[in-house]
């Protein structure tokens, strides 16, 4: 039985946070096999400043082995929420060759 916690920051509002956990709800069901009724969604709102205490350091980064989607910023900095998380850096690689032929 799937369940999933979402901790973000206060601020969204019910609509966004409904669609989120039937997005949620939606993937589990066609990703995993699971029926509706199989899959609960529930959401927790951190403080921005409180962030790195209370999420940041117990699941995300003592756990970091165990994450299948990584976070692009750096935990240990104190956010608001006027701070930009930074997007990742993603280096550039390219292989082969390729020719244009007209």
């Amino acid at each position: 039985m799937p369940h999933v916690v979402v901790k973000l920051w206060p601020g969204k509002s019910e609509q966004q946070k409904k669609r989120l956990a039937q997005e949620i709800t939606d993937s589990v069901m066609s990703v995993l096999g699971y029926g509706a009724g199989s899959v609960s969604v529930a959401f927790e709102e951190i403080e921005s400043r409180d962030w790195a205490e209370k999420v940041y350091r117990p699941d995300i980064k003592a756990k970091w082995e165990h994450l299948y989607k990584k976070p692009g910023y750096d935990g240990c900095k104190s956010f608001s929420l006027s701070t930009p998380i930074p997007p990742l850096k993603r280096p550039r690689t390219v292989t082969g060759s390729m020719s244009i032929r007209s």
